[in-house]
């Protein structure tokens, strides 16, 4: 067994654990009392974004992207870090894209066009460790492929790859993580749903804010830290976006190219017929399964409460 094989297989193993772990802690520990495990979008999140589209976005972004640039911009042969310790490579790695995440994720929040592609990230309103991995498809392709394109094309080590992307999503859970947790003097260098969670909330003071992913100090460098040393609040208006967004996985993707209103869509009978699919699996799939699991949005949508971010105060959300 190859060395990238092995260290693919026990990163899979650490990563289970941790899930099992997370999931503890936001029982034993929640930030938000109340939010149920199978809280509203929890299978989207689950099957579409992480499941399907995580599997064929890896496809396309290591064999018809990363695979392309390697063969006409290989700079393996330079030996700029291969010869380094594997843990040097993987810290490397982990700072230099750490900056470049917390560059581009503060872009996208001045920026109409790039935000369309993140507000997904942005929209739930129960914020849990699954959350984190609702993210546009192109969000996923522009930052995955700058994250480990730079690792295959300066030649390190292979099995930094899987070490990586064990970092990536084990910090992706903590930091959405539903966990009342107190870093102490290690919030001005960690990440942590202490920080993070009020990133998510909807208030004009976190919209520019916290956009840190693992370290925190890139917040504080900057300038852009926001910790007031409470909690948002527990009220669906205190989180995720201020305008009605679709909750459908499709529908959101099509959100970020055209503004529509799902209501007005349901003069349509095929768009009737499609938007109960899911409402009719999920119904079937609770008559199989003895654990409660919350209602599928129902055809009728309702209105959103009004919120604390108004459109005269944010126009950028919307646009």
């Amino acid at each position: 067994m190859s060395p990238e094989k092995l260290t693919t297989i026990i990163t899979s193993i650490i990563l289970f654990c941790w899930i099992g772990f997370i999931i503890a802690w936001e029982r034993i520990s929640p930030y938000r009392k109340g939010l149920k495990f199978f809280r509203e979008g929890f299978w989207i999140d689950l099957v579409w974004y992480t499941l399907i589209q995580s599997y064929f976005l890896k496809i396309l972004i290591f064999d018809y992207i990363i695979k392309p640039l390697e063969a006409h911009f290989d700079l393996s042969h330079l030996h700029l870090i291969s010869n380094w310790p594997v843990t040097l490579q993987v810290l490397f790695f982990l700072f230099t894209h750490d900056l470049y995440i917390y560059l581009f994720h503060r872009f996208q929040h001045s920026n109409k066009f790039f935000w369309r592609i993140h507000e997904a990230h942005h929209s739930g309103k129960e914020v849990d460790f699954l959350a984190g991995s609702r993210s546009h498809i192109m969000e996923i392709i522009i930052n995955q492929t700058i994250e480990f394109a730079p690792i295959i094309l300066l030649g390190a080590n292979p099995i930094v790859i899987p070490i990586k992307a064990m970092l990536d999503a084990m910090f992706g859970m903590f930091i959405h993580g539903n966990i009342k947790v107190n870093m102490g003097k290690l919030k001005y260098i960690i990440n942590s749903p202490q920080l993070h969670l009020w990133h998510h909330a909807n208030y004009q003071e976190v919209f520019h804010a916290n956009f840190a992913t693992k370290f925190s100090f890139w917040d504080y460098l900057f300038g852009t830290v926001y910790d007031p040393g409470h909690t948002p609040g527990n009220k669906p208006e205190n989180w995720g976006l201020y305008y009605d967004y679709p909750k459908d996985y499709f529908l959101q993707h099509a959100f970020s190219v055209k503004r529509f209103d799902e209501k007005t869509l349901l003069k349509y009978r095929w768009f009737i017929w499609y938007y109960n699919l899911r409402p009719r699996f999920m119904n079937w799939i609770k008559t199989l399964l003895p654990v409660k699991i919350n209602n599928a949005p129902k055809l009728e949508i309702e209105q959103q409460p009004v919120t604390l971010v108004s459109e005269q105060e944010n126009v950028l959300q919307q646009n």
